[in-house]
């Protein structure tokens, strides 16, 4: 307020009840409420990281409340089980910032009540272990240290709004440490401070320690910024930096505009894959070796551009039930489909689009997601939306039994979203597509809310001009299998045979005089476990499981005679569709004697290959599609 202000204001009546009421305000704050701003602060140490363990303590404002709850998250959000982090919690302590101890009991399987006395702070102490290298979990050894925020920090129970400071103290030989976070108030960048507005904004952001290889560049202005742990000589780092950069780029590109300050990519290599999004980083595992082999290394590019397209959909354009979260609770959509699956669409449109990878590349990518969905007999008993509902049951608890009866939301929601972005742009003549539906969600859903189902679909209509309900219905609710047809006829492309498939016919039973014979299948699953033939898979509808086989049965023989899992291909084909054979099984040390009739492997036509007889017009749209980014005039602006 400027000098001379005030007593300008109480000359109106109005002015001096405002006056009033704030002064009656300020003097009627609960202490609770004063403290509401103060922020919990915690230091890491990390005094033998080769234990694979990191000491907290956290300095907790009370607001003099006689006691207070502490709580542990149960998950981590984009990873949808319930994983039950405290687990990995000891010595835990509380005490005043004197030292004096005081008293704590754990109340729950994450919670932990502390008597304050009345003592304005409190400082907790804990150890977590950290030896679960996931890019959901944390990990410590004595190279350097990835921590997830929801296994890692305990927090007030009814504080998920305040501030959240960490302070990272490094172990000798460790250079760095990593977060997307900015630095607290009379911090600089570089000193391992970091500071979170709120719970889910810690819980929303890595933190990487240790000797890392850096690469920086600036997107629209905006830096970005790549972590390579573990390169050992082998990853290709400043390659894979500057194709981070295209991939970057091309998502700008795509989405008109950069949502976060700043963006972090995590990239351990760790002989493992997998990636997380957070609202702005990612964490990402992968081979060190995969930059000396294509296939691998555009897989890993494909997951670079899956996670950072979560900045825009899955972090701020999202389902209304994902954040704020709860964390000690399974949180349900049915829009899972949307958020991994149309982005498992896109993260390997994209990347075509920026130049990394083939039209070859894509379709197969593409393919092989049709071909996953097709083969699953769990397409007929689980519909889209209820695999989204279940992940918490289904897709993160899988076992032998899946395939039978679930499908993964990634997988056919990025079938979906291919064929819905066919259907769009031919609804439009080609004018608008799913790019646009997504942007056009962004521009209104992006906000502190997420989006309804039906706010969804209100976008998908609005930008295809035309009622798509019954399509979505059948897509989303029911088990009626796909039609690929209209898809296929807008871009001009098919259905061919793998060449897989061509080489098993080719080397089936049969004899130099004539062509080969369709060898026999039983539509099974096997591994070699030390020279023993074992099921690992039965799917429903097969011969194998019309037979009776079982999963963990041992397969001792063949007809008349013993089989080796060496064997076991080969002595397979010696028989065709429609014979009958033996099978000589041990289950649970009781030989058991089982009847299987062979059929014909299921040709798998799923490979998606342009159409030579395609038409200037079909090309004219496949060449729209793979190439255009930007997006389309008489939508929403910002």
């Amino acid at each position: 307020m400027i000098r001379g202000s005030f007593r300008s204001m109480i000359r109106s009546p109005l002015a001096v009840i405002f006056v009033l009421m704030s002064a009656i305000f300020c003097a009627t704050r609960s202490p609770a409420a004063e403290a509401m701003q103060e922020p919990i602060v915690y230091t890491l140490r990390f005094p033998a990281p080769q234990a694979h363990s990191v000491e907290v303590e956290a300095t907790v404002p009370t607001g003099g409340r006689p006691a207070i709850e502490l709580m542990m998250a149960t998950w981590t959000p984009g990873s949808y089980m319930i994983r039950e982090y405290s687990r990995h919690l000891e010595a835990v302590t509380a005490a005043t910032v004197s030292g004096e101890a005081l008293p704590l009991e754990k109340t729950r399987k994450n919670r932990w009540r502390v008597t304050t006395g009345g003592a304005a702070q409190v400082t907790v102490r804990y150890r977590v272990y950290a030896r679960e290298l996931s890019v959901r979990t944390n990990f410590i050894d004595a190279s350097f240290a990835l921590l997830n925020g929801a296994p890692t920090f305990l927090t007030l129970a009814d504080g998920a709004e305040r501030p959240h400071d960490v302070q990272i103290v490094l172990p000798p030989g460790w250079k760095t440490a990593v977060c997307a976070l900015p630095p607290p108030p009379g911090f600089a960048e570089g000193e391992g401070r970091f500071r979170a507005a709120s719970f889910d904004a810690l819980v929303d952001a890595p933190i990487y320690a240790g000797t890392p290889a850096l690469y920086r560049f600036e997107v629209g202005g905006t830096p970005h910024l790549l972590v390579n742990e573990g390169e050992g000589g082998i990853w290709d780092g400043p390659r894979s930096a500057a194709d981070v950069e295209k991939i970057a780029r091309e998502l700008v590109a795509f989405w008109g505009v950069i949502p976060y300050p700043r963006f972090i990519f995590f990239n351990l290599l760790v002989e493992m894959d997998g990636g997380l999004e957070h609202r702005d980083s990612t964490v990402l595992m992968e081979s060190r070796w995969a930059t000396r082999r294509r296939k691998d290394y555009v897989d890993w590019l494909g997951l670079v551009s899956h996670e950072q397209f979560h900045a825009w959909s899955g972090k701020r354009l999202r389902p209304e039930a994902l954040g704020p979260f709860d964390y000690e609770n399974e949180v349900y959509t049915r829009d899972l489909w949307i958020v991994e699956g149309l982005t498992s669409y896109y993260d390997d449109v994209l990347l075509h689009r920026a130049g990394l990878s083939t039209q070859k590349e894509l379709l197969k990518a593409l393919s092989t997601d049709v071909e996953v969905l097709q083969t699953t007999p769990g397409r007929q008993a689980q519909t889209l939306a209820t695999s989204s509902f279940d992940a918490w049951i289904k897709y993160y608890r899988r076992d032998e039994n899946s395939p039978n009866t679930a499908i993964s939301y990634y997988v056919k929601g990025a079938v979906v979203g291919f064929l819905l972005d066919a259907r769009i742009r031919r609804a439009t003549d080609g004018r608008r597509s799913l790019d646009d539906v997504l942007r056009l969600a962004y521009r209104r859903f992006s906000g502190e809310r997420g989006f309804r189902s039906e706010e969804f679909r209100t976008a998908l209509h609005e930008v295809a001009g035309i009622d798509l309900s019954s399509w979505l219905d059948r897509a989303l609710f029911s088990n009626d299998e796909l039609d690929y047809t209209e898809a296929l006829a807008w871009y001009g492309l098919r259905f061919v045979e793998k060449e897989d498939e061509k080489k098993d016919e080719e080397e089936g039973n049969g004899d130099e005089a004539g062509p080969a014979a369709p060898a026999g299948w039983l539509g099974m699953e096997t591994e070699d476990r030390s020279g023993r033939l074992v099921v690992t898979e039965v799917r429903r509808g097969t011969p194998a499981y019309e037979a009776g086989l079982n999963v963990e049965d041992e397969i001792l023989g063949l007809g008349d005679y013993r089989v080796t899992p060496a064997q076991w291909k080969d002595r397979l084909k010696a028989y065709r569709p429609g014979e009958t054979v033996e099978l000589l099984v041990a289950r649970r040390d009781r030989l058991v004697r089982l009847g299987a009739t062979l059929q014909e492997k299921p040709k798998l036509r799923w490979r998606l290959a342009v159409d030579p007889e395609a038409t200037a017009e079909q090309k004219g749209h496949l060449a729209a599609w793979l190439a255009s980014s930007a997006p389309a005039q008489g939508l929403d602006k910002p």
